[in-house]
């Protein structure tokens, strides 16, 4: 097997893990339909992923499911110097304090990753997944990771990220001007129907950015006059968590 040959084949087995993002279980045919790969090829990557221990097989409807070795993988991501551990216990106090959902993103190229989040213990809240991938282009905390992104980082994001027109692309740099001023950003309505929030930057003792710590809930009760409001705490609670971390 050639290099690329070899290349190919990792980069469509790990096209295949990342089918089950949103999903459970995945037949061979929706695997083959979203990789955009015949069933023959897909089912001989399946049997790799299957005997490496990535991917296991319900005997039962055929479907196939994210393996155990997966996990063995994922308990190394939780160390103590990670920020979604370290910072848990001070999210979930903020979360006490605000009684709204708290979250917590990191940029992954073109795209914000949520990689820790405390729900509200209100009846109607904002549930936020855990590993969901969301555009840098809107919402509070994809203004954040923009606007704190060092210089070249930014002048990148901006110009990769695909905008409807150029007077979007200026209106979005006009509010990272003004992000930089407040120190947090707000966003209502703006990626999901229903939903506002509030983000600040969490940068550590070099002032290098972090994460982006984000406050989000209905719009009938985190208003602009409500995040105003919570501005300052949120503030509070971004720059202590910035001194926890390296």
């Amino acid at each position: 097997m050639g290099e690329q040959t070899a290349v190919r084949s990792v980069e469509r087995a790990l096209d295949i893990l990342l089918c089950f993002t949103d999903k459970t279980e995945l037949s061979l045919t929706e695997i083959s339909q979203r990789v955009g790969l015949n069933k023959s090829t897909v089912f001989r990557l399946l049997a790799s992923l299957e005997r490496k221990g990535f991917l296991q097989r319900n005997a039962e409807n055929e479907k196939y499911r994210l393996g155990f070795r997966l996990w063995e993988l994922s308990a190394h991501l939780s160390r103590v110097d990670d920020p979604a551990v370290m910072l848990l216990p001070e999210m979930e106090r903020l979360r006490d304090v605000l009684d709204e959902t708290i979250s917590l993103y990191v940029r992954d190229g073109k795209e914000r990753v949520r990689v820790q989040a405390v729900e509200s213990k209100q009846t109607i809240r904002r549930v936020a997944p855990i590993g969901s991938r969301l555009p840098l282009s809107v919402g509070a905390s994809s203004k954040i990771l923009v606007a704190y992104a060092d210089p070249e980082t930014q002048k990148m994001i901006l110009n990769e990220l695909n905008w409807s027109s150029s007077k979007d692309k200026e209106e979005f740099m006009l509010q990272l001007l003004h992000i930089q001023q407040t120190g947090y950003a707000t966003s209502i309505e703006e990626r999901e129907v229903g939903t506002s929030a509030i983000a600040a930057p969490i940068r550590n003792g070099a002032g290098q950015l972090v994460a982006a710590l984000a406050i989000s809930g209905p719009v009938g009760r985190l208003t602009m006059e409500k995040m105003k409001e919570f501005a300052p705490i949120v503030l509070n609670f971004a720059s202590r968590m910035g001194s926890m971390v390296k």
